[in-house]
């Protein structure tokens, strides 16, 4: 109390100077000699130093205003630290490195070795074939093989099924791209309304008719267009097998750009879709267009509860491999799974496309003779320029045993007696005519094989599940489980080449934007389900469901039908065309405002004390967004918290299911901050200049940074205010270096800055985990020190260019086809380098030309200070039909392995050449 006395007293006889000051200037201004001399009237100059003098009293009082709050905080904080404890701050070492308070709660949760051994254990059961085995054992040396140019001539003996019967699944497909050449809506209203209405009829002509579908985010738009009585037919033909759901996905996924999170999220939809709808679960996976395939897939699925699934697009190295083991169809477990709890059975198309020229045999000149869509006089033909032929019962005998040719042939890679025969193509069956050229060619195409026993064979219409039931009833096994002798595969199937050397691998990263920006709305989805379902709970607990926004939910449902379109083979990717890589875009925008609004709904009830004071206003929010997007193109601005002596108060959410240490990064319009957390503590922050170029410093904008320990699901609330007292504000040193080059350097007073004109020494950054060591010259990172290892490992980043062929197959959103080997980025000008160093973070950023590359290293106790964050903002669009690649190069002695992350989920074991 005696401290509290002392701290008011002296406050007072402050303000009791500063009003005393006040008055001799009021004294002042009354008394102005110039004044009397004029008797009264007031020239246009005295008039203007009066109102000079006005103004200054106006802004002797706003400073007497903050002299007065700045009394009213420093007797809270003085306060505070006598009666709590006091603000311990990060302190700087003789060798330029922050160090940190110690932390009273441990940073890290125990693992237990046997969480990381669960894989060794001596009961496991190996694969037979593991893909990286496999992939070292090919020569890849593109053998012509005759009519199945990437396979092999097939033979067979002519009896070979006099015992047992070839069983003939024909299932016709409609592979509907959710955009691609056309957006997702101009697809539905020129062609896939039409499939899906032709279908409802066309399938009810003939009980024999079967037909699959998989994209649900299609299928949902239809059904909501539909009469009742429609949707009652769908359901009869669901009911009795006409009709399959393969996969029930919203799309049929991406595999290689895909998180594990959204793929899930993707498939519960569709499923959620279909058990609320249809009353069905599927049962079979169906992947014909993804470019590549991940065995995080066969994963999902195989916890969806299927238990078969296909795929299509595979190497066609691999596929002439397997092909001629008769590895086609083999149960795809996990690497790392101990038994065969994960196992699913996977049947591998062997051919070079799912189309029908691809899928009825080896030869491809003849399958598209029975591909009825392209008789005479169609606006598509066979280009072996064999056309079709319409059935007819004089040469019904001929065509029939020309196509059971074919299905022998293709049964030979195969282990069992039943084969599939997808019968489509994109956008197929959108005509009635097609539905009946197709099925009625067809049938009497089936009718004569199956009335002659001679030929043995049993051909019809099917789904998959209805291949997949009659493998496991000819092999005498319950469905999931293992035929006899099919061998278990481990590994996955990238990359992609269908042929040549046209490896699918620009796809991983065409579009870089839009990729981020399906990551950021997968991100505020995760954190807006969380905190609405919280908040919701609550509200109920409390009876104020009426007063909280429960239309909140059909915003979150439409975000997530969006993020799952953007999983779609031809949207995360960046394959599809501009106006639909737009519309997606479009799209994920208005998601995310969305989230925002949901997130911001739930964080203001939640944070209440008083349930009862809540109210929703969608015109005005009670909480402002962290971050805007003015376009769907746009890079994020962040906003800039504007502050005074009146307290404003951020919402800090964790999304996370532990316990979190992070820095967390804001913008404020003021150098002079105090924050204070939930139990009015005040904090340490690192104050770090804004910059709008490599040596231009933001006026009026600057950077505050606080450590802090974020609970589980929760949400942590911090209070800032403009404040005078500069205590616990640590400041951030900055180096320029300009290497030679003559640049003005725009910085205000806030900041240190030393501008080093030449300079070649190396420098290190360094915190508690690890030091990591840059070039002098370029800035570019050398090597990199772990705490506690014997030696740095040596890395160094250089930025590549590669050209690409001048021939008509040319590098672009799917294919990577470079020139030749890369050759190194040169820029125009030296780069410039700017070190910032500060108690929480530090970080190099190098500006070049195109370039700009940030590594940062927090220093934090958490996992967050365990790493390099490498960011990267690239503009060369006057390199064109070029590609801008970041190496990184080791010392590590790793003998041509290397692992890559597999959609966020696991790792995969690569060879490097």
């Amino acid at each position: 109390m005696k401290l509290k006395k002392q701290v008011t007293v002296c406050g007072a006889a402050i303000f009791c100077v500063a009003v005393f000051s006040l008055y001799l200037m009021l004294d002042r201004v009354q008394h102005d000699p110039a004044r009397h001399q004029n008797g009264g009237n007031f020239p246009r100059s005295q008039i203007s130093v009066l109102q000079n003098r006005i103004e200054q009293l106006e802004q002797l009082l706003e400073e007497n205003h903050e002299i007065i709050s700045h009394i009213k905080d420093s007797v809270l904080e003085l306060t505070a630290n006598a009666e709590g404890q006091p603000v311990v701050l990060p302190f700087h070492m003789p060798n330029g490195s922050w160090v940190l308070p110690p932390e009273s709660r441990p940073s890290f949760y125990s693992i237990s070795a046997q969480d990381c051994q669960f894989a060794l254990k001596s009961n496991s059961q190996k694969e037979d074939l593991q893909m990286l085995a496999v992939s070292a054992l090919l020569p890849y040396d593109n053998q012509d093989g005759g009519v199945w140019k990437q396979g092999f001539d097939i033979t067979y003996e002519p009896h070979e099924w006099d015992a047992e019967p070839l069983q003939v699944f024909v299932v016709p497909h409609s592979h509907n791209d959710p955009g691609w050449i056309k957006t997702f809506d101009k697809y539905y209203f020129d062609q896939t309304q039409h499939i899906l209405n032709s279908m409802v009829v066309k399938l009810q002509e003939d009980p024999r008719r079967r037909f699959i579908w998989s994209e649900i985010s299609f299928f949902s738009k239809w059904w909501d267009n539909i009469s009742a009585q429609k949707q009652a037919a769908v359901r009869r033909l669901v009911g009795n097998g006409q009709l399959e759901m393969a996969t029930g996905g919203w799309v049929m996924p991406d595999e290689a750009n895909s998180h594990y999170f959204a793929m899930i999220d993707q498939l519960i939809e569709g499923h959620q879709w279909l058990e609320k709808n249809i009353g069905v679960t599927p049962r079979s996976g169906w992947a014909v267009d993804p470019f590549g395939h991940s065995s995080t897939m066969p994963y999902l699925l195989r916890r969806a509860n299927l238990t078969s699934m296909l795929i299509q697009r595979v190497h066609y190295a691999i596929k002439k491999h397997f092909a001629a083991t008769q590895n086609l169809e083999f149960m795809w477990r996990q690497s790392w799974d101990p038994d065969s709890s994960t196992d699913i059975l996977c049947h591998m198309m062997p051919f070079y496309s799912y189309d029908v020229p691809h899928t009825c045999g080896p030869d491809p000149k003849i399958c598209c003779q029975f591909d009825f869509k392209r008789l005479p006089g169609g606006r598509i033909n066979c280009p072996w320029k064999v056309p079709p032929k319409a059935i007819t019962s004089a040469n019904v005998a001929e065509r029939a045993q020309l196509l059971l040719d074919q299905y022998r042939k293709k049964s030979k890679l195969y282990r069992s007696k039943v084969l599939l025969v997808p019968l489509g193509d994109d956008f197929r069956y959108d005509k009635p005519q097609e539905w009946d050229a197709q099925f009625l060619n067809y049938q009497r195409l089936f009718d004569f094989l199956n009335a002659h026993p001679d030929l043995h064979v049993q051909a019809q219409f099917g789904t998959l599940s209805d291949y997949f039931d009659a493998l496991y009833k000819q092999v005498g096994i319950v469905p999931g489980m293992r035929p006899p002798g099919f061998p278990v595969v481990s590994g996955d199937f990238f990359s992609y080449a269908d042929r040549e050397d046209h490896y699918w691998t620009g796809y991983y990263t065409s579009r870089p934007f839009y990729k981020s920006m399906g990551r950021v709305l997968e991100a505020h989805l995760r954190g807006a389900e969380i905190l609405y379902s919280l908040a919701l709970s609550h509200a109920r607990h409390a009876g104020m469901d009426s007063k909280y926004p429960l239309s909140d939910y059909a915003m979150l449902t439409d975000a997530r039908r969006n993020l799952g379109l953007f999983q779609h083979h031809d949207a995360i990717t960046g394959t599809a065309k501009e106006a639909v890589v737009v519309d997606y875009g479009v799209r994920l925008l208005h998601s995310l405002m969305n989230l925002k609004r949901v997130i911001i709904n739930a964080a203001h009830y939640l944070v209440l004390a008083d349930k009862e004071a809540y109210h929703y206003d969608l015109a005005v929010p009670f909480l402002g967004a962290d971050e805007a997007r003015l376009n769907q193109d746009s890079l994020p601005e962040k906003t800039i918290i504007k502050l005074d002596a009146t307290p404003r108060f951020v919402v800090v959410f964790n999304p996370l299911e532990q316990e979190r240490l992070s820095i967390v990064s804001l913008l404020v319009n003021t150098p002079r901050i105090r924050v204070l957390n939930e139990e009015g503590q005040p904090l340490a922050v690192q104050l770090s200049a804004q910059w709008t170029s490599a040596t231009d410093m933001a006026p009026d904008v600057y950077q505050v940074s606080i450590n802090m320990r974020l609970p589980a699901l929760g949400l942590s609330i911090l209070q800032l205010s403009k404040s005078f007292d500069s205590h616990n504000t640590l400041k951030s040193s900055v180096r320029l270096f300009l290497h030679g080059r003559d640049l003005p350097v725009h910085k205000h007073e806030a900041f240190p800055v030393r501008v080093i004109p030449t300079a070649t020494e190396d420098f290190c950054l360094e915190n508690q985990h690890m030091r990591a060591c840059f070039s002098g010259g370029s800035g570019s990172l050398k090597s990199v020190h772990q705490a506690g290892d014997a030696q740095e490992q040596k890395l160094s980043r250089q930025f590549l260019i590669y050209g690409t062929r001048s021939t008509k197959d040319k590098s672009g959103a799917y294919l990577f086809l470079p020139d030749g080997e890369a050759k190194p980025y040169v820029p125009k000008d030296p780069p410039v380098v700017r070190v910032t160093e500060g108690p929480f973070f530090s970080e190099v950023a190098v500006y070049y030309q195109h370039i700009q590359e940030v590594v940062r290293l927090y220093n934090v106790a958490g996992v967050d200070g365990l790493s390099l964050e490498i960011s990267c903002l690239v503009d060369i669009r006057d390199h064109i039909n070029k590609e801008l690649a970041l190496r990184f190069s080791t010392d590590i002695e790793s003998k041509g392995t290397f692992f890559t992350d597999l959609n966020g989920f696991q790792v995969m074991g690569r060879e490097g050449g």
